[in-house]
């Protein structure tokens, strides 16, 4: 495969954001770049519009895209191949644990803190993922990510719940 082929060919992970396309979703990609005079790598956020007509990604799922062969319009340029973390649920890929939380630049998995609260005793705050009802059962109350959405240009002081910030 040629070098031209394996960067069609390049899979991007990234976070889905908000988006007012039809039948697109908006990723947001974290890559490094160097800069020359520092010699240190920064990081800096690409947008890329991705072909998604079944919906799958909801606002804050890491998803896997594809480069298109080519381009559907000037800004949709790649696919959704897999949503690979809903909101919420992220897998350590190697360990292989349920996250619970990063807390000062470490991770703390969700059977570390069953093993606390066997130790310790179960508290009435602690969070119970088993019993918890799956991503979506809020839909109309509170969660607005499925509704159409559309661009915010100024503050009219109205209630906008359905708008994206500009």
């Amino acid at each position: 495969m040629s070098l031209v082929g394996a960067a069609k060919s390049l899979l991007l992970l990234g976070r889905c954001a908000p988006s007012v396309k039809q039948n697109a979703s908006k990723i947001i990609v974290k890559k490094l770049e160097l800069d020359q005079n520092l010699l240190m790598y920064f990081p800096k956020n690409e947008v890329y519009y991705a072909h998604d007509p079944e919906n799958q990604c909801k606002t804050g799922d890491v998803v896997l895209i594809q480069e298109l062969s080519e381009k559907l319009t000037t800004h949709i340029t790649h696919q959704v191949l897999k949503v690979v973390y809903p909101l919420g649920d992220v897998t350590d890929p190697i360990t292989n644990k349920k996250v619970a939380a990063l807390r000062n630049g470490s991770v703390t998995y969700r059977g570390d803190l069953e093993e606390i609260d066997n130790l310790y005793g179960l508290t009435e705050k602690r969070f119970n993922y088993d019993n918890a009802p799956k991503r979506g059962w809020q839909e109309d109350k509170k969660d607005f990510s499925h509704k159409k959405s559309y661009i915010k240009y100024h503050e009219s002081g109205e209630e906008q719940p359905y708008s994206v910030p500009r």
